[in-house]
């Protein structure tokens, strides 16, 4: 089976590095909080272009508390994308804000100008910009000037976008504070989970800082409510150093594959993304066609994995248990229901890539 994302392949070509990224920590003894983690921040701080970076245990760790530092409490309304898995609307749920919801364009599938806009005439306390399957949102900086002119912070969620750019500007540089996730399927990935937020503003990672541990204001002493234990570990952190000077040619391989697919794929009833140039770092290849369920099944009798990144709009979970029985947002339901995700990792060799498109060329629709 063709896996969607292979770790075996990326882990084991990596070996070397990792096994010396871990004998540095066991041979210090120092396991959390420690000097890899400081340089860690240090050099993605630089690679952003972001005078701060503070790492956490995860993604969603890193949501939760870059909005408790920029303020977001009980019952403030937040605006956020309902096509990105429910990961912020979790960090949201677990503040006790109000997520709302705004829509998408059908090419980015990102968020626009005039939804930020219109959240923004609804009273929302900040806007949740999400960079999706690896695409930039292409109206962020509009996006940030807006939010700078009406007072509201702005937060980037570049979990699918490490190292893409806008007019040469890394997202995760533009809005007040960013997000980011080092799951292991991330174009930088730990072996296990990790995270970090990265600001030009000191006080919010100093904020994000004490948030991470306790709210401590020194040792167990606690000033800060809304805290947790969110750390990166050590050997995380190590392993991190490690990748993050490959990532921009794994991004490069990623866009390569991008393109052996828009020129491979030729099956009409296949709708391909809008993906290339720097502001696209293959994350994820994502297809459209009115029977995606169907595709999926084929592909998988010729023994090729595929997913769907996300079959359910955020407002349509049961968690919420009809809240927003009423809200409608068009492009967002129409691409649940046609989206699905193709192969594309940066160890997948061109006859790998030829193989998938052949597959979604002889299947009919």
């Amino acid at each position: 089976m063709l896996l969607i994302n292979d770790l075996g392949a990326h882990s084991n070509a990596l070996r070397n590095s990792i096994d010396a990224a871990l004998s540095r920590v066991l041979a210090r003894g120092w396991f959390v909080l420690g000097p890899e983690v400081m340089a860690f921040e240090e050099e993605f701080a630089q690679y952003l272009g972001v005078s701060k970076s503070v790492s956490l245990a995860n993604g969603t760790d890193a949501l939760e508390l870059a909005l408790r530092a920029v303020g977001i409490g009980r019952g403030d309304g937040v605006a956020t994308v309902a096509n990105a898995g429910m990961y912020t609307t979790t960090a949201l749920l677990a503040i006790g804000a109000d997520p709302f919801y705004i829509d998408v364009d059908p090419s980015s599938r990102t968020t626009t100008l005039a939804e930020c806009e219109r959240a923004l005439d609804a009273g929302v306390k900040a806007i949740v910009v999400t960079h999706l399957y690896g695409t930039a949102t292409p109206e962020i900086k509009q996006i940030a000037g807006l939010c700078a002119s009406r007072k509201v912070p702005l937060i980037e969620d570049c979990a699918q976008a490490h190292g893409a750019k806008i007019d040469g500007k890394m997202v995760g540089s533009i809005g007040d504070i960013s997000c980011f996730s080092f799951y292991p399927t991330k174009n930088l990935g730990a072996l296990g989970d990790g995270g970090a937020i990265a600001t030009n503003n000191a006080q919010l990672a100093e904020t994000v800082g004490r948030l991470r541990q306790y709210g401590w204001s020194s040792k167990y002493e606690v000033a800060l409510g809304g805290s947790r234990n969110s750390r990166l570990d050590e050997m995380q952190a190590a392993i991190l150093r490690e990748f993050l000077p490959l990532l921009d040619q794994w991004n490069a391989r990623r866009r390569e594959i991008a393109r052996l697919y828009a020129a491979t794929i030729t099956n009409p009833a296949v709708q391909l993304p809008a993906c290339d140039g720097e502001n696209y770092v293959g994350h994820l290849y994502v297809i459209q066609t009115k029977q995606p369920a169907n595709l999926r099944a084929y592909l998988k009798e010729k023994q090729i994995a595929s997913e769907v990144h996300y079959p359910i709009p955020d407002y349509r979970q049961p968690v919420f248990n009809g809240k927003f029985a009423d809200l409608r947002l068009p492009n967002t339901e129409q691409l649940a229901c046609s989206i699905l995700t193709l192969p594309c990792y940066p160890e997948m060799s061109d006859e790998q890539v030829y193989q998938v498109s052949e597959a979604v060329n002889s299947w009919q629709s």
